[in-house]
């Protein structure tokens, strides 16, 4: 049978017909991953905060959740090592070290070094951002002494030890990593 001459839309509409590499992970397909309307995906982190993981990257050293914030004030003071990309769902949020808010929409790039202090406005119910964060958020004081950090592990453990508490098993959070 001859092949569909290339720019037919049968051409265009046959998929790739090699194999996929061996060593390739898995895709992470999530269906509803925003809204959700299952609570209990959401991992609470402290009071009035919690996470949705969408992938731990444990051997490039990032993670990718939705961050949703059900209350106004400040969130963490927090540096980063590495760079962090955020997309803005819902709500807004800002630093007290920019004059920027983000806002449903926004996307927002963090570089290496940046040093802020995240706040969520009074008049917000409720904020959601996509955070893709790529090595460690160093938690400091105003004076930049390290009280505590957080990354992709801390982040996967907090996930496996919630899921299992709640009867879905830490094999739910590990559905996420790669």
């Amino acid at each position: 049978r001859p092949p569909c001459p290339p720019g037919s839309r049968k051409h265009d509409l046959v998929p790739y017909q090699k194999p996929m590499p061996a060593e390739a992970q898995r895709e992470i397909w999530l269906p509803k991953a925003w809204p959700s309307a299952d609570e209990q995906v959401w991992v609470p982190q402290s009071p009035g905060v919690s996470f949705r993981p969408l992938c731990f990257h444990v051997s490039q050293g990032y993670y990718v959740n939705l961050l949703r914030v059900k209350k106004a004030g400040v969130l963490s003071r927090h540096r980063h090592v590495c760079p962090v990309h955020g997309y803005v769902l819902k709500g807004s949020w800002k630093y007290l070290e920019h004059e920027w808010v983000a806002q449903e929409g926004d996307y927002v790039f963090e570089p290496p070094g940046e040093t802020h202090t995240l706040v969520v406005p009074e008049e917000v119910e409720e904020m959601v951002t996509m955070f893709h964060v790529t090595g460690a958020l160093l938690y400091c004081d105003p004076h930049g002494e390290v009280t505590g950090y957080e990354d992709v592990f801390t982040k996967l453990e907090k996930a496996k030890a919630y899921y299992e508490k709640i009867g879905l098993g830490e094999e739910y959070a590990l559905q996420f990593v790669r």
